[in-house]
């Protein structure tokens, strides 16, 4: 096989960013590899496209904003459209602890210049989304530059902007081992032959630790189900409503292309972690939280041939890794979005194209991101809601 200046394991949504951001940048002989036959085809594919940046570490909220201003260029930048739509995102609360959870987060944003994340009370959410029944809703918060974005759209748009630039997509490449000498990698064997390389990128998402372990490397990603379950065709809910969350419990809802998606985070199937099966028992209790939450679902059924399930690839804390491994220098890690990779794949792949290209990043301060921040015990905090 041809060799490679930077060989990218996987081609989702991270991968090709990843390529784009390096061909811009003048860098070569770039090669994506992937075992499926095309883009989207992996859990990119199975994204529901929410962005927001309500988030309750700087650093989420920094990756938010810098993601939002290249989605924002991202037709002039990259040739294609995002989808990048502004609906808003509307956390409900229950209770006060849910109410004083939200406001810590929101200071948090205000500190890092997103002015517009606002408190609501329940009068403003009968306004914002008047099909959510207000019993028990304390109030909440909403950010109306949140919104939605087109999964496949930005990994099909940044495939075709890197092709333009040179750089190579292989797919049907299943990569089977990663040879290094030393504490470097120095070349890579796929299904389809062995390639030399000067530097790997792990974008593998949920396989993401299957990956990092041909180098040697103990990396704690680990994939979990994630479940949608969506109705029939119907015109209950305006497409421009914004996705709504219920904090306490993470019971969400939004509409896209005339359906209502339901989604209630719940583990993956014990000893089944790469389970893309949907629980028909699942779908049925996320129905009954939809009836109460909003009564006029009631008037509508789930589609079960519509539903599907998809793959979080979730870190320790629930922050992105981002950097070479400390282990193996020229092995870069873009992997732990923990359900953020999509709304985070603008930023993280400019950011990692600073790395390799400059050593550091220029954009924003991504030590909260480094992958050795774990054997350091020094994990970001999680938030119970945010």
């Amino acid at each position: 096989m041809k060799p490679a200046s930077v060989a990218i394991v996987g081609g989702g949504v991270m991968g090709a960013s990843v390529a784009w951001h390096l061909a811009a940048r003048g860098v070569r002989d770039v090669v994506v590899l992937d075992a499926s036959t095309g883009p989207g085809e992996g859990s990119t594919g199975k994204a529901t496209g929410g962005f927001r940046a309500q988030y309750a570490t700087p650093i989420n909220v920094r990756l938010s904003l810098l993601a939002r201003d290249k989605l924002l260029r991202f037709s002039d930048e990259v040739g294609a459209d995002p989808g990048y739509v502004q609906a808003g995102y509307l956390w409900l609360a229950s209770t006060e602890r849910e109410l004083v959870v939200l406001r810590t987060g929101r200071e948090v944003q205000h500190a890092e210049g997103l002015r517009e994340a606002v408190e609501v009370g329940p009068s403003d959410v009968a306004r914002l989304n008047p099909a959510v029944r207000l019993d028990g809703v304390a109030g909440g918060a909403f950010c109306p530059s949140d919104g939605f974005i087109r999964p496949v759209a930005i990994v099909e748009g940044y495939v075709k902007a890197a092709r333009r630039l040179g750089a190579r997509f292989e797919w049907n490449a299943e990569v089977i081992a990663l040879e290094r000498e030393g504490d470097r990698i120095v070349a890579l064997r796929t299904s389809n032959g062995r390639m030399a390389v000067d530097a790997v990128v792990n974008a593998a998402g949920p396989w993401a630790a299957r990956v990092a372990g041909l180098a040697g490397i103990d990396l704690p990603v680990a994939p979990v189900r994630r479940q949608v379950a969506v109705t029939v065709p119907c015109d209950l809910l305006p497409a421009n409503m914004p996705m709504t969350i219920w904090a306490g419990d993470g019971f969400h809802i939004r509409v896209r292309d005339g359906r209502v998606l339901l989604l209630w985070p719940a583990p993956g199937v014990p000893g089944r972690p790469y389970e893309c099966s949907v629980d028909p028992d699942w779908v049925d209790a996320v129905m009954a939280k939809a009836h109460v939450r909003v009564p006029v679902l009631r008037e509508t059924e789930v589609d079960a041939r519509a539903c599907w399930a998809g793959l979080y690839e979730m870190s320790p804390d629930k922050h992105a890794i981002l950097g070479p491994a400390p282990e193996c220098p020229n092995f870069y890690l873009i992997n732990g979005s923990s359900g953020h990779g999509v709304m985070h794949a603008p930023a993280l792949g400019h950011l990692l194209a600073e790395i390799i290209c400059d050593g550091k990043t220029t954009s924003i301060d991504v030590g909260p991101l480094r992958p050795e921040r774990f054997e350091e015990g020094g994990p970001n905090p999680v938030s119970e809601l945010l």
